[in-house]
């Protein structure tokens, strides 16, 4: 039985404070790896999690697992027409110590927030395969 997946980071903090996620917000995730949801328990009450971008409403903090460049670019501009005013789009790609082929760095995605009027404000060890970078509507914009 493999052991339950644990954050990387120093803080101990648990992983969706770290993310931002709050009581009643609507929560993306796509093309999360497996092990993914066992690092987001306990979520705060009333959260709700779409796996998919069907429904139309305001989404609140999305999070987007890719490996390559140009299927998160793909992501963060389908994101971007969706999130929230305030809300806020999770970039997560594979750390290079992880040995998991990706073609994304950090500079990759804030390149790809340039393009879509985006700017980053955090970072985040979502674990110890994957990196993530909070991507926001500048204030201006809202």
């Amino acid at each position: 039985m493999p052991a339950t997946p644990q954050p990387a980071g120093y803080s101990g903090t648990p992983l969706p404070k770290k993310l931002g996620i709050k009581p009643g917000h609507t929560l993306v995730i796509l093309d999360a790896p497996a092990d993914f949801d066992a690092l987001l328990t306990p979520l705060p009450d009333d959260v709700t999690i779409r796996r998919d971008l069907r429904a139309k409403s305001p989404i609140d903090v999305a999070i987007a697992f890719a490996t390559t460049s140009d299927r998160m670019a793909a992501r963060v501009g389908t994101l971007r027409t969706r999130i929230a005013p305030n809300g806020a789009i999770w970039c997560a790609w594979p750390k290079r110590a992880s040995g998991v082929p990706t073609d994304i760095t950090e500079d990759v995605v804030r390149q790809i927030a340039f393009e879509h009027t985006l700017v980053d404000n955090k970072v985040c060890a979502i674990d110890a395969t994957w990196s993530g970078l909070r991507l926001v509507i500048r204030l201006k914009d809202r």
